[in-house]
Formats: C-alpha cells, structure tokens, sequence
C-alpha cells in the first residue's frame, strides 16, 4: 500500500468519532479507506455510520490536508501500519474491534512473537517494584519481549528491566500520540527514546498531538493485552486500571496471572481479586513461562537462527521445533518425497541444523 492509499487511513483516524468498529465498518463496506473518504452521504449512510459522525466527517474532508498530514507523521519518524499491512501484529490482529491503524515508533521485529503483558499500580510499593525487576528480568533473559503502557510505576520498572539486560526488547502502548512532544507521561519520555533506539518500539491507536485523555486508557489497555500472550498484574488497587487490562485480557483468550501480596496492602487488593477468579499466582518468573509452556522459548529463538541454504532446508527449518517430529509427519506437511527427504534431512544433520533423535523423529538443533 503507498501512501496515497494511506494517508486516506491517516484521515480517518483524525476524526476523534471513527473508532475502531466504524473503522472496521467502513473497510467492510467500501473495500478501501480512500473509497469510504471520497464516499457520499447517502453511501456513508448505508455503510451504518450515524448521521452525526457522517456531518463530522464531510466537515472535516473539507477542512483537512492529507498530504500535510502525512508529512507531519514522517517527520516524527512514525510508521503507520494497517490492519492489512503484513506487518500489523499477528495476535493483535485476532482480538474483537482491532485498530484499523497503528502509529509506531522503533521497530516490532518478526521474533518478538512471545510478548508478556506486565502492568500494576502507578503509587508502587517498594515490593512491587523489586518484583517487577525480578520477574522481568528473568523473561527477557529467556526471550520474552515485555509490553506495558509507559505509565509511572510498574510499567515504567517492567520496561527498564527489559532495557537492563543487553537483548531485551520491550513494546511500550500508549493512550495518547507518540509523537515527541506528546509522551506521556514526560518524565518518562527518556525512557520512550531508548525502547525507540533499537530495543523495541511505541504503539498507539491516536494520531499524533492526540493528547492523554482519560477515556483513551481502557481502550489503549486492550491493544496492551492484544499483543500479548498473557498479562501479569503486579500491584492493583480494586479499582485499578490494571484490573481493566485483566479483563480484556480474559474476553482475548489470553492467560492472566496476578503476583500475590500483603492482606494489609491496598495494592494488591485487585491482585487478590484475580487470584479469585482464577488468575494463576505468581512468584517468579519460571510461574509464567510454566502456564504458557515457553520454558523453552530461549531455546526456541535461538533455534530460528539457522540459516537454510535453500528452500527446501527453509521448508524442513519450519516445520522443525524443539518437540521432535516424525519423518511421516513432516512428508505429509511439506511438498518434498520421501526419498528425497530421507536425503535432506541427512545432509541437514551433518550440517548441524536438526538432529535426528532415532526411531524416525527430528527436532531443530541448538546452536
């Protein structure tokens, strides 16, 4: 897609009204956001949109450049990604009402498919914050990307212990632009640059300027926990926002875990509550990679560091994990014959790509 396609995304996501289900209804109707733009009211009309968001529209076509507009976004260093683009996240892409357009800064790489969600209180306990560098800590040592909001408090642990360790990679969410001038909170804006700098990247479904406000918070909590395998809450008050994260975590499929604390502590009254619904405790980090069965994860990563040297190898390398595979297993899932299989997977070995561990079955080799 070019940018004379995008920048009709761009537009629509200006208009405060085009949320992410009108959003989604305009592409089904239409086919393409430059469609919807260039649409009339009566078809704006038919596609289900209201007749006051469709007003809000036709004015704000009129009054807008979208060439100026995009010119700002590419000044900022900020990438726009749609729902179609292949780049879009795969997990978030599953959940009910995806963005139909993301603003990012810094870079999502294609190995950081094994993301936790951690988030908690803002007003942290002394507990809460040695907990958070603890188990943080551990995850990215074992390839787990964190994702959390930038907020103070918990987040802002969650994403400097990722920062600590030398590979780890952390995806910040945001609940208002991520341009310069409008992280938020400031105080954390250092912080933004160095996940930008190469360590991962910041996300949000607001334009740029689009400012903090309170009701951008549970809708940003629901991309925290759309990208994520499983979201982990620290410390949280009984009506923390964290506890909103939880949530949308449990409508998303994905697995909620809580750290236990003190009965006297209001911080983890919210933490306890979900330990009551059925959140899986947590004490450390191994609790985590447990409940998702990622305890091999690091092993895993290091694994798609084998470099086929053709396509073939590149077809067998896919199909090959850790769990071991049966030579039966693999002919059926790829378009190689048995016999000439048989032969690659035996130049692969001495290669010291995969290993065969005897009765026909083969995993990807360690490096």
């Amino acid at each position: 897609m070019d940018n004379k396609d995008l920048k009709y995304y761009l537009g629509f996501s200006l208009i405060p009204q085009i949320g992410a289900k009108r959003g989604q209804k305009l592409l089904n109707f239409f086919g393409s956001m430059k469609n919807a733009w260039k649409a009339s009211f009566s078809d704006l009309t038919q596609a289900g949109i209201e007749k006051n968001v469709i007003d809000e529209v036709i004015r704000y076509r009129k009054e807008v450049d979208l060439d100026k507009e995009m010119e700002k976004v590419n000044n900022e260093g900020i990438r726009l990604l749609t729902i179609d683009s292949r780049e879009y996240p795969k997990l978030l892409k599953e959940i009910y009402s995806p963005p139909f357009l993301l603003f990012m800064k810094g870079e999502v790489k294609k190995e950081d498919e094994y993301t936790v969600a951690v988030v908690g209180a803002r007003k942290n306990t002394d507990y809460g914050r040695q907990i958070t560098s603890e188990i943080c800590s551990f995850l990215v040592r074992n390839g787990i990307v964190i994702v959390s909001g930038l907020a103070n408090g918990i987040d802002g642990f969650a994403h400097q212990a990722a920062l600590d360790y030398k590979n780890g990679r952390t995806i910040a969410v945001m609940g208002c632009g991520i341009d310069e001038k409008t992280i938020y909170p400031a105080n954390n804006q250092s912080l933004a640059r160095r996940i930008v700098s190469g360590r991962g990247a910041l996300i949000s479904e607001y334009p740029i300027q689009a400012p903090p406000l309170k009701q951008h918070f549970p809708s940003r909590n629901r991309i925290i926990s759309g990208l994520s395998l499983g979201v982990l809450v620290v410390e949280a008050t009984e009506t923390s926002g964290s506890l909103i994260t939880a949530t949308h975590a449990l409508e998303q499929g994905r697995d909620v875990f809580a750290v236990p604390g003190s009965i006297y502590n209001k911080n983890t009254v919210g933490s306890h509550k979900l330990i009551k619904m059925g959140a899986k405790l947590v004490e450390k980090g191994e609790d985590v990679l447990e409940e998702l069965n990622l305890r091999s994860v690091s092993q895993k990563l290091e694994a798609k560091e084998i470099i086929p040297e053709n396509d073939q190898e590149k077809e067998v390398l896919e199909k090959l994990e850790l769990e071991p595979i049966h030579i039966d297993e693999l002919v059926k899932s790829t378009s190689i014959e048995v016999g000439e299989l048989s032969s690659l997977l035996m130049t692969m070995e001495m290669k010291g790509m995969i290993r065969d561990i005897g009765g026909g079955n083969y995993i990807v080799a360690k490096n």
